[in-house]
């Protein structure tokens, strides 16, 4: 029993360690979290979203009028964030035939009503992860699509905000494998630019960091009042642990 249990445990830390390792990809910026609070930057990313993601890829488990919990009346959705005529209380989806869309990127675009959460790794969270993804595309000719990723490399989808970002160029460099000096490894050094977008580099990250808010928002709409929740819990725990000792200390004051 002991050497099953032992094997059963080797093979599982064994698997969580191809997993991490296959995850690859460059290194993780830290997404701004307080921004997940903040109604007007979920607005700004739902319009985002509607505009730029809803396209191609589909929220089936989010209906437009929960966007009502950020602010938004019926009316304001249906008339800036719908736009093929679906009843405000419809989910969130698309008229893409999966199959078409496996014939023009290679892979049906993934459903993303809780991306935010599935994405994670290098460190990093499923939040971060997008939002270094949208900020590292870059040129690239050699591709389908004229697009490449820093975080997922040889990505099927191309630059859906390139126009809000610009163009611009990976500079990869060729540097010896520390381990076996006669192999040889590109190793990313900076971006160049090509071309500007309509915002700059501060305005585009925040418009990035607007739609992953919205996103990590959409993964878990009640996050906010489960963790209100949580520190009301925490707080009522506390005083009842005062209020119980100091009956307990009470209750066995005259017994010796």
């Amino acid at each position: 029993m002991t050497k099953r249990f032992l094997l059963g445990l080797c093979l599982a830390l064994g698997l969580l360690a191809g997993a991490h390792a296959a995850g690859g990809g460059a290194a993780l910026d830290k997404f701004p979290a307080e921004r997940v609070t903040n109604l007007p930057a979920l607005q700004n990313g739902a319009r985002l979203f509607v505009n730029y993601c809803l396209n191609c890829h589909s929220a089936n488990y989010m209906r437009y009028n929960r966007m009502r919990d950020i602010g938004l009346t019926d009316e304001q959705i249906k008339n800036n964030l719908m736009f093929a005529g679906n009843k405000v209380g419809d989910t969130m989806h698309v008229t893409l035939d999966p199959a078409q869309a496996k014939d023009f990127f290679g892979a049906a675009p993934p459903d993303l009503t809780v991306a935010a959460r599935s994405r994670a790794g290098n460190g990093g969270s499923g939040a971060d992860y997008l939002y270094t993804y949208m900020r590292t595309f870059y040129r690239d000719d050699s591709t389908v699509t004229g697009w490449n990723n820093l975080v997922f490399p040889s990505v099927a989808m191309p630059h859906v905000l390139w126009e809000l970002q610009g163009q611009q160029r990976a500079v990869f460099e060729t540097e010896k494998d520390p381990h076996d000096p006669a192999k040889t490894h590109a190793v990313f050094k900076s971006f160049e630019p090509l071309s500007a977008g309509t915002l700059n580099a501060t305005e585009y990250n925040e418009a990035v960091a607007d739609l992953v808010a919205f996103m990590q928002w959409m993964a878990e709409p009640h996050q906010g009042q489960r963790v209100r929740l949580g520190v009301f819990v925490l707080l009522f725990l506390a005083v009842f642990t005062v209020i119980a000792w100091r009956l307990n200390a009470a209750f066995w004051k005259d017994i010796k």
